[in-house]
């Protein structure tokens, strides 16, 4: 299975462009939280009009306000991350985020297995093989994922993508350009190599 990779807590264009260049499938940016990669709504949509058509942008947010989604979704977002009950919205895939010990979702278009909020804290294997084997909707694995990690979970639990943040970073919100890249061929390398493989 082809694994997705999305680079998160994009506060800047030139990230963004850097992380698309190299082969990135999504881009997120975070709106309305106390996150240190926090952006206005004005910076949210110079870093997607930055990016070439074929590529998805998420908008995370931790907000409970109904207001705030507003806004979120005048954005027009290809999908909206969220960690509370929110209605699905017509026109936006919802992605919604599952940490250790919350029940399976199937009311939106993916889940994301991230117990630590962002905070770059390691995912627990046994949880996130659970919701990859059980779930019935595409699983985003996060959650202390690095270059140096990222190819081992993709191997070991054959998640439908893989979102990094903090991992990828020189300091909180500011990509380093090399990690990324990094980052990105690590998480494809597994693509590469069952592609190869011949058929049975």
């Amino acid at each position: 299975m082809y694994v997705r990779v999305k680079i998160c807590g994009v506060t800047r264009p030139e990230d963004a462009i850097d992380a698309e260049r190299y082969g990135a499938d999504a881009i997120g940016v975070v709106m309305y939280s106390d996150s240190p990669r926090c952006v206005t709504s004005k910076e949210a949509e110079e870093i997607f009009t930055s990016l070439g058509p074929y590529i998805t942008r998420v908008v995370v947010t931790h907000t409970r306000d109904k207001d705030d989604m507003e806004k979120v979704l005048r954005i027009r977002p290809d999908a909206v991350q969220i960690s509370y009950g929110f209605p699905r919205v017509a026109g936006t895939r919802v992605i919604r985020v599952l940490a250790q010990g919350d029940p399976l979702r199937t009311d939106c278009e993916a889940v994301l297995i991230d117990s630590s909020r962002g905070h770059g804290i390691a995912f627990d294997p046994a949880y996130a093989r659970r919701v990859v084997q059980t779930s019935l909707v595409p699983v985003i694995l996060a959650g202390g994922l690095t270059p140096q990690t990222v190819r081992e979970a993709v191997r070991d639990l054959h998640p439908y993508a893989v979102d990094v943040s903090s991992g990828v970073e020189c300091t909180p919100g500011i990509k380093d350009p090399e990690k990324m890249r990094l980052f990105i061929l690590e998480a494809h390398r597994e693509n590469s190599r069952e592609l190869s493989l011949p058929p049975r």
